[in-house]
């Protein structure tokens, strides 16, 4: 596993001969919350996790939207050279993912969204919705490593059954930048991804935890019904909104038969 800078924007990279796979994590999350999934996928595979704007060394972006967090990842894979990928989007990822995909269609050779947030479509300049907005202020008043201790458990379906997944998830939420956070809140704001998924051109695979109660299976049928035909949804029992964390093998096998594709054979 490597860990680089490439485009002011840090990643880790497992690098391989096989398909390309770009993982966007969520709002409380970063690279390393990919990393269980990481490990059941095939290992010829080249998967990259990006820290999104804002969060660990990755500089944040100059306008808080999904679109010019798209434009750095198309900055990323320029200087990466990699002109196709497999591109999964977790959380507020997938509205990352989804603006990409719509901005970029013929960089995107598979597509998947993991227990998505389908963003409040609120105007530039308009004020956040008091519970969005509301994000930023518990991390201000609490602090990243309170606000992690209060937030994570909501996270994971049956916590005290799985603690080191509640404490990956409290270690991810603990370490956010708080400005890259506020960023990342008013991006979740700024977000309408079913308007992108209505526009593709091709279908996408979307998956969520049965028990997720911060995204749940509510937004994955939305999502699902907006894409186009062929697209594929799958609820996997017993597992909440940290789903690469909680079940990363029932993950990986979904997956795999979806983004085991090369350059130029997407349907």
């Amino acid at each position: 596993m490597q860990r680089l800078t490439i485009a002011q924007t840090e990643l880790l990279r497992r690098p391989g001969p096989g398909p390309s796979l770009v993982l966007l994590h969520g709002i409380g999350s970063n690279a390393e919350s990919w990393l269980p999934l990481i490990q059941a996928l095939p290992t010829d595979w080249d998967v990259l996790a990006w820290w999104a704007p804002g969060y660990g060394a990755s500089a944040r972006v100059a306008s808080p939207t999904p679109a010019a967090y798209a434009a750095r990842l198309a900055a990323v894979l320029e200087a990466l050279g990699l002109h196709q990928v497999g591109l999964l989007g977790h959380s507020l990822g997938c509205l990352f993912a989804g603006a990409f995909a719509r901005l970029a269609p013929g960089r995107v050779a598979r597509l998947g969204f993991l227990s998505p947030a389908l963003g409040y479509r609120v105007p530039a300049g308009a004020p956040l919705p008091p519970a969005v907005a509301a994000r930023i202020a518990d991390l201000e008043a609490l602090g990243p490593a309170e606000f992690a201790a209060r937030r994570a458990a909501r996270l994971v379906f049956e916590p005290e059954r799985k603690p080191q997944v509640l404490a990956a998830v409290r270690g991810a939420m603990a370490a956010v930048n708080p400005p890259g956070y506020a960023d990342a809140v008013h991006a979740l704001g700024a977000g309408d991804l079913a308007a992108d998924a209505a526009a593709l051109p091709f279908p996408a695979l979307v998956a969520a935890g049965a028990e997720d109660v911060v995204t749940p299976p509510a937004n994955a049928r939305a999502l699902h019904a907006a894409l186009p035909v062929g697209s594929p949804l799958h609820l996997i029992p017993g597992a909440g909104h940290a789903l690469p964390q909680e079940a990363p093998a029932e993950l990986a096998a979904l997956l795999h038969p979806w983004f085991a594709c090369r350059e130029g054979t997407r349907p």
